[in-house]
C-alpha cells in the first residue's frame, strides 16, 4: 500500500514558503492538509530553484512567485493556500505576494505576516498562544475576519501554527520533505 503523507492530496489545503541559499538559489517548500486547521499533514515537497532573482523593494513577489509555482505545480489544485507576507499591502489592495498567488493559482489566499508593514494598516492583528506579538492577516477569496478566524484555530499552541513552522523548517532544509523534488527545471519557474 502507498504511503498517503508521499503526495499531498489534491484540492489540498495548501501552506508554501521560500528561503534563499545566496549563490545556490532557493528552496520552496510546499505542505497539505485536509482541513484548514491543518490539523494532520497530508504531505510535504521541497524543490530547488538554481537561480533566484534578486530582492527589489516594492516587487518582493518577482523573487518569491517562481520558487512557488514550482513547487505548487507537483500539487493542488488547492482549496486554500496560506503564504507567509501579505495577500494586499495597502487598504486599496495595492497587491503583496499573496495577491500574486491568488491571480496565479485562483484559490483563496491568506497571507500571515510576522511583522507589521507600514501601509498594510487593513491587516488583521491576532494573537496565539501566550505570545503578546500579533500576526497580521490578510486575504483574496475570502474576508479578512474569515482568515483571522482559521489562522486562530490552526493547529499548534504557538504564536506560528505547526504548518508555518514546518513548512518554514522545510524551506531551510531544517527537516526532510515527503518528497524532495531535487532541482527545478526552467519550465517549472514560468
Amino acid at each position: 500500500m502507498a504511503d498517503s503523507r508521499a503526495a499531498p492530496d489534491r484540492f489540498a489545503f495548501a501552506a508554501v514558503d521560500v528561503h534563499y541559499l545566496g549563490a545556490a538559489g532557493a528552496r520552496a517548500a510546499l505542505v497539505t492538509a485536509s482541513d484548514a486547521r491543518f490539523a494532520e499533514l497530508a504531505g510535504t515537497l521541497t524543490i530547488l530553484v538554481a537561480e533566484a532573482e534578486h530582492y527589489r523593494p516594492g516587487e518582493f513577489y518577482l523573487r518569491e512567485l517562481p520558487p512557488i509555482r514550482a513547487v505548487c505545480r507537483h500539487a493542488g489544485p488547492f482549496a486554500l493556500m496560506v503564504v507567509d507576507g501579505y495577500v494586499d499591502l495597502d487598504p486599496q489592495g495595492q497587491p503583496g505576494l499573496g495577491g500574486y498567488v491568488h491571480a496565479e493559482f485562483g484559490a483563496p489566499v491568506i497571507g500571515v505576516a510576522k511583522t507589521a508593514y507600514r501601509t498594510a494598516t487593513h491587516a488583521a492583528q491576532i494573537r496565539r498562544g501566550h505570545s503578546a506579538r500579533p500576526l497580521y492577516i490578510t486575504a483574496a477569496g475570502l474576508t479578512i475576519a474569515e482568515a483571522a478566524a482559521l489562522v486562530e484555530n490552526m493547529a499548534g499552541p504557538f504564536r506560528i501554527p505547526d504548518a508555518l513552522r514546518t513548512v518554514d523548517r522545510l524551506a531551510r532544509g531544517l527537516e526532510q520533505a515527503d518528497r524532495d523534488l531535487g532541482r527545478a527545471t526552467s519550465d517549472a519557474l514560468a
